[in-house]
């Protein structure tokens, strides 16, 4: 039976602040009764939860950093026994350590609900047959995806990332009315598609469901004028649950955020002050239902604005405007997390190497291409040719272990990458 679960975005603001407040409350108390690190960090700001009297008392709080998940590796923060943890889940770190992430059954029946509100609010029904291409595994994306789909009804072929002709033959052969990827790995399969004489255009195909990477309105535009379909953005973060946190709904005009569930607010990246509604700045979330990893006033270096009023589609709940970028340096490669000083950690734990390096970040078509430029010791510049090209393949081959990621691997002369006075530029991102 199909559940009318939307409904929940349409409650009246004082409703739906009243239910922010019940949750926010029994969550504070959670963590400070159940984690050592927010009793300590709230006694340092000098808070407890009983000083929460209203949403706007949690500025008093401290901010969650991905530095204290790291730190806490792998199940410091948790609220919950791991006897009551069902589900892990993990993504890269600024370490090469994953950032751990744990589910109650209560974490995944609340994962499922946003993820099937997800895409009721993208126009999809129990009539849709969905292909998922988003990668099954420690990603949260698959899984995720699936589990709303299911919990809406739909028939949900599992296909994960990949294996670019196979999903082309299922797309034209099961009738594929939606499917979920990376907007730049559609836009591969588009092209594909085009070159195996079955463009997209030709297949029941209807609407795709794009996260996991930024991407603009202008490949929003690109997208649909090449393949006739409504593509949709989705956003998520794996550290609040994974996909499911926002969605575009069919009026496009913003990505509706589950505050029942996920209390957002805009802040000031320098100064930590919260900032009022249409300013432009970082994103902060608290999980005000979640039991295994309730993270408070979570920093996701996201930069965004929140608009508070009523939408073209009659839904009450918040929207953010589509992510432009980030506070920090991390870089998403074909969806894959990746941070310089990854780069680096691994470069410098290779015999040959200099600390002299250069990320370079360009577009073939829609795919990312990755080309790490690293100088070499004199030595090896001047030894024989396959003592570079054994280097070559070793760096080649842990970035594909170590982060899932394919680069073309440029050795150079030492002194060829250019000097800067002060900072270091370590990225040339080409793609826009």
């Amino acid at each position: 039976m199909r559940e009318d679960l939307y409904l929940k975005d349409f409650l009246d603001r004082d409703s739906l602040r009243q239910i922010q407040l019940v949750r926010l409350r029994e969550t504070l108390e959670r963590v400070y009764e159940r984690v050592p690190f927010y009793r300590r960090s709230f006694a340092e700001r000098g808070v407890s939860p009983a000083d929460l009297t209203c949403l706007e008392d949690l500025a008093k709080f401290p901010f969650t950093l991905k530095t204290d998940l790291r730190d806490h590796y792998p199940f410091g923060l948790f609220a919950a026994d791991m006897s009551e943890v069902v589900r892990i889940h993990a993504s890269s770190g600024t370490t090469g350590r994953p950032t751990v992430v744990g589910y109650t059954q209560e974490d995944i029946r609340i994962w499922s609900e946003v993820m099937c509100r997800t895409f009721q609010c993208i126009g999809i029904t129990p009539d849709d047959v969905v292909q998922n291409a988003y990668g099954y595994g420690l990603f949260t994306g698959g899984l995720g995806a699936h589990y709303g789909l299911e919990r809406l009804g739909c028939t949900v072929i599992p296909m994960s990332g990949g294996n670019t002709e196979k999903q082309i033959m299922v797309m034209n052969d099961f009738g594929v009315t939606v499917i979920c990827s990376t907007p730049s790995y559609f836009l591969f399969l588009a092209e594909k598609a085009e070159e195996m004489g079955c463009p997209i255009s030709g297949t029941k195909l209807r609407k795709g469901v794009f996260g996991a990477e930024p991407w603009s309105e202008e490949m929003r535009q690109r997208i649909e004028s090449m393949t006739g379909i409504d593509a949709y953005d989705i956003y998520g973060l794996s550290e609040v649950i994974g996909p499911g946190v926002s969605s575009d709904c069919e009026a496009k005009c913003g990505l509706h955020i589950f505050e029942d569930h996920f209390y957002p607010e805009i802040i000031d990246p320098g100064t930590g002050e919260v900032l009022p509604p249409g300013s432009e700045g970082e994103l902060v979330f608290t999980m005000i239902t979640k039991q295994a990893l309730p993270l408070i006033r979570y920093r996701t270096r996201d930069i965004s604005r929140l608009h508070y009023d009523k939408c073209a589609c009659g839904r009450t709940i918040v929207r953010m405007d589509r992510v432009s970028h980030r506070s920090d340096d991390m870089l998403i490669v074909r969806g894959v997390n990746l941070f310089p000083s990854q780069i680096e950690s691994l470069l410098l734990d290779i015999e040959g190497t200099s600390p002299h390096y250069l990320i370079v970040l360009s577009r073939t078509g829609a795919m990312d291409d990755l080309e790490v430029r690293v100088e070499v010791s004199p030595e090896l510049f001047s030894d024989e040719i396959r003592g570079l090209e054994r280097l070559r393949n070793t760096i080649g081959q842990r970035m594909k272990e170590l982060y899932g990621l394919s680069a073309k691997v440029s050795l150079v002369e030492p002194g060829s990458i250019e000097r800067s006075v002060g900072k270091a530029k370590r990225v040339l991102d080409l793609r826009k």
